[in-house]
């Protein structure tokens, strides 16, 4: 790991990320769960220190341990979220000294690196453990800078966006909300331009950090006809209930679709969106070599 780190030092730090993640069923921002790992760890003078470049030696120390953990199976990383896999909770359990939790998950790095060999292996892949804490840094900092954008985007410019959206998968919206009272409904569609084929398609659209409740989805599927199809759209998340209520629906079919696959559906479609509804969300591609997965 480098000068002022030894391999203990890293599986305690490894293990006080899986504890905090393991208190986090939805997973934390990776800039939230390092800033918690330092906040429980006394870092010393070495971690606390600064690079000539700029940025923290622990956020970099913890960062590059995480690459053995995931290749480990121990966690996943999604869009700049770090989650804990069932493996990783018992690998906690498995091996409670931090140097064996850590000589483990270096272990399976290096069975999944014999699996998956380059051209040229290094004795030690510093380099291609940094090439993935980049790829990460600007992935996460992309996603942090689209989720502000969406957390702060005008209501009434998130519905247009979801109608433009419908319109490029090939449905026709019949019907947007106009500003005023909430009535439960801000889209209405079809699959035909006439909207005499069902089903119908019932859209509500919420501007949301938080996750939205079980209560709140109740009240959007009491709107949802037998011929209906219920599309609820956050910018925020949806809670493990309210997710479980639309999964378990049976005469009613309920789609939920969270900020990360708003995201993944508007670069799905982009290319077919109307060219004067693009800057609703102005997303442009960066194309570089991904580490190996």
């Amino acid at each position: 790991m480098g000068k002022g780190i030894t391999r203990e030092r890293t599986g305690l730090l490894l293990q006080t990320l899986f504890k905090v993640l393991s208190e986090q069923p939805e997973g934390l921002p990776a800039k939230d769960a390092l800033e918690v790992v330092a906040g429980r760890t006394q870092l010393t003078e070495h971690e606390a220190g600064l690079y000539e470049t700029g940025g923290r030696r622990f956020d970099k120390i913890l960062r590059f341990a995480t690459v053995d953990a995931v290749k480990a199976g121990w966690m996943i990383k999604t869009k700049g979220t770090w989650e804990i896999t069932e493996a990783g909770k018992e690998a906690l359990k498995t091996f409670p000294k931090p140097e064996e939790f850590y000589r483990e998950a270096s272990r399976l790095y290096w069975k999944w690196r014999r699996a998956n060999p380059i051209e040229v292996e290094p004795e030690e892949p510093a380099d291609e453990r940094g090439a993935t804490i980049t790829f990460e840094e600007a992935e996460e900092q992309a996603w942090n800078e689209i989720s502000a954008f969406l957390e702060n985007i005008d209501p009434y410019v998130l519905q247009d966006l979801v109608a433009a959206l419908l319109e490029a998968m090939g449905y026709h919206v019949n019907w947007i909300s106009p500003p005023g009272k909430d009535s439960g409904l801000d889209i209405v569609a079809y699959s035909d331009p006439l909207g005499t084929k069902l089903p119908r398609i019932k859209v509500q659209v919420k501007r949301r950090k938080d996750s939205i409740r079980v209560d709140e989805l109740r009240s959007f599927i009491a709107l949802i006809n037998e011929d209906d199809v219920g599309i609820f759209v956050t910018t925020g998340g949806f809670t493990k209930d309210a997710d479980e209520l639309a999964r378990h629906q049976e005469r009613r079919r309920i789609t939920l679709i969270n900020r990360e696959r708003l995201v993944d559906l508007w670069i799905e479609y982009q290319d077919k969106v109307a060219l004067d509804k693009r800057d609703a969300l102005p997303l442009k591609p960066i194309y570089f070599l991904a580490p190996e997965e």
